[in-house]
């Protein structure tokens, strides 16, 4: 059975251009479609390489900026053919616009009750139909920040999957209570958890498959690792706004690189590396052993000086 991947773009309008001050054009620009290598840009190279992945969407700013950004995001997502899940920051709650981030909720879902959990997931869940999206089936939750008491609240929804754990993050503000090193797809409180894929990138140090997190060279290695230990997944992390700077006002040359260099991989490797939808309910084996990347020194150092330029060059203001 060749290995499932699930390339997964956290999709959101972004706290810290709230806390600016920012007019409600100007963050949905810079979270969304920022410097031109946004969603958009984002869905057009999937096309070209014959790609699928999976949008976690966050309805939750509708609280604040009306539903209208979320439906536009939507129904871009949809009308490519790619698919649209549940992403949920809480914090959007307590907030208003035009205070400068002076009023919010609880940033992590872990600090909600079981109960309030329900209740914040169906609701996120109605907003994001209204979006335009169908019936979510899976779930991230905002920062990771996840417990037993969020799957138990998922399954009693009728959600099918979880892809919140990451061992990187773990125990806080990810605490689902599965092992830091687990990364095979696994049967879990009522749910499906397909936890991020993580390499070990120095001894005993985990660090998570995303966009902005390893280099080129450490993704190919992840995912030929993958192929040869036969993993039941790998699940990618990136964001709508992270191919460019902070300010989301010019494009980040390093991860725009990084990510045209993952959609080659992955087309190149289609036999043994199927990109898949949640809603496509994939079969894979639940429950394996599959073991993180071990490390390697060279391609650690190499990402280090690569970051480095990407934060002191890449990552200034236009």
């Amino acid at each position: 059975m060749p290995t499932r991947v699930f390339l997964t773009v956290d999709t959101e309008l972004m706290w810290r251009h709230h806390v600016a001050g920012l007019d409600v054009d100007t963050i949905v620009q810079r979270s969304l479609e920022p410097a031109g290598v946004g969603v958009g840009w984002q869905l057009r190279m999937l096309a070209a390489h014959g790609l699928k992945a999976c949008f976690f969407v966050d309805p939750m700013p509708a609280l604040v900026y009306g539903l209208d950004p979320i439906k536009r995001v939507v129904g871009a997502i949809l009308e490519a053919g790619q698919e649209v899940q549940l992403h949920l920051h809480p914090n959007w709650t307590g907030a208003h616009a035009g205070d400068n981030g002076t009023s919010y909720g609880a940033f992590e879902l872990i600090d909600y009750s079981f109960d309030e959990q329900v209740k914040l997931i169906a609701g996120a869940a109605d907003m994001l139909i209204a979006a335009g999206a169908p019936e979510p089936i899976a779930f991230r939750s905002g920062s990771y920040s996840a417990s037993d008491d969020t799957l138990g609240a998922l399954a009693e929804l009728g959600f099918t999957y979880d892809s919140s754990h990451n061992g990187s993050e773990h125990p806080w503000p990810s605490a689902i209570g599965l092992g830091a090193r687990q990364i095979a797809p696994i049967r879990h409180r009522g749910v499906i958890e397909v936890p991020v894929t993580l390499i070990e990138d120095q001894k005993a140090h985990l660090r998570h498959f995303q966009i902005c997190a390893l280099s080129a060279a450490e993704m190919r290695a992840a995912l030929d690792h993958a192929v040869r230990a036969g993993h039941a997944a790998v699940t990618i992390v990136s964001h709508g706004f992270e191919l460019a700077n902070r300010a989301g006002t010019r494009p980040n040359a390093v991860h725009v690189r990084r990510f045209e260099a993952l959609c080659r991989m992955l087309a190149e490797r289609r036999a043994g590396l199927v990109t898949t939808h949640f809603a496509d309910r994939p079969p894979m084996h639940l429950g394996q052993h599959d073991q993180p990347l071990g490390p390697s020194l060279l391609r650690t150092r190499l990402r280090q000086a690569e970051q480095l330029w990407s934060n002191l060059v890449e990552e200034r203001a236009a």
